[in-house]
């Protein structure tokens, strides 16, 4: 990722991923579940956020206030996969509905935070949101 120290903006150069999903029955559905995690570990890691008012109230329930990745947000995704047939079952698949999710989360705010070293920034909270990243970036 690059993020522009001027406005805290993160953008993605590139988005690789293996996955070892087992015997594969259905390619485009593995691929559609991987990619789709991956989705879903974007928007938690520099998007989502529940906000409560002073009266313990949600804010952000609906679609208009809570921030999703939209397609525009989404980086090109390489992907492959391995396929190591599980010895558990006698189709040899495993479940692939999170896998993309698991590792994608700590490995954008890695990315990010890889990209704040220069500036002496070692640790942000998800969201990483870009008000959040420019304000560690002038506070360092």
């Amino acid at each position: 990722v690059e993020v522009d120290p001027e406005t805290g903006d993160v953008q993605f150069r590139r988005y690789v991923a293996v996955d070892d999903c087992g015997r594969v029955l259905n390619p485009m559905l593995v691929d559609g579940q991987v990619h789709g995690g991956i989705v879903q570990a974007l928007g938690q890691a520099l998007l989502e956020e529940a906000v409560y008012d002073e009266n313990g109230q949600l804010v952000t329930g609906e679609l208009t206030e809570y921030a999703i990745p939209k397609a525009t947000d989404v980086p090109w995704l390489e992907t492959d996969r391995t396929e190591t047939p599980s010895p558990v079952n006698p189709l040899g698949v495993k479940g692939v509905g999170e896998a993309g999710t698991i590792a994608a989360t700590p490995a954008i705010v890695n990315a990010v935070l890889d990209a704040l070293a220069p500036f002496g920034v070692r640790h942000l909270d998800m969201p990483l949101k870009p008000e959040k990243i420019w304000r560690a970036i002038r506070g360092a």
